[in-house]
């Protein structure tokens, strides 16, 4: 078996953390989606009927009411969101580690 190039081992890793990444936006998109349905249930609800028509006023107590929605489905969610921020945090030291151990003087002058 042949060792893995370090240019081969730094650019899976590098695909394993967007991966990573990609998965944790969406988490955080799927909880603003749902607490914008959510908030909007609630405010249609308690909104009287005969305005049917009328357009969409998001107000403060709209946007207060979607943030306590994002904070609880957050929390509710806390262990997932916490696994996969550890997990990139420690995808980020690993890459950078690599990319010390290399020398990669390119990644420097970017960074």
């Amino acid at each position: 078996m042949n060792p893995i190039s370090p240019w081969v081992l730094l650019a899976r890793m590098e695909v394993a953390r967007r991966e990573t990444r990609h998965h944790l936006d969406l988490i955080h998109r799927q909880i603003a989606a749902r607490a914008e349905r959510l908030a909007v249930t609630e405010k249609a609800k308690a909104r009287n009927r005969t305005h049917k028509r009328s357009g969409s006023r998001w107000t403060r107590s709209d946007e207060m009411l979607f943030q306590d929605h994002v904070d609880r489905l957050s929390f509710e969610r806390r262990s997932e969101l916490e696994a996969l921020t550890r997990k990139l945090e420690r995808q980020d030291r690993a890459i950078t580690t690599l990319r010390q151990k290399r020398g990669d003087s390119a990644w420097r002058e970017a960074a």
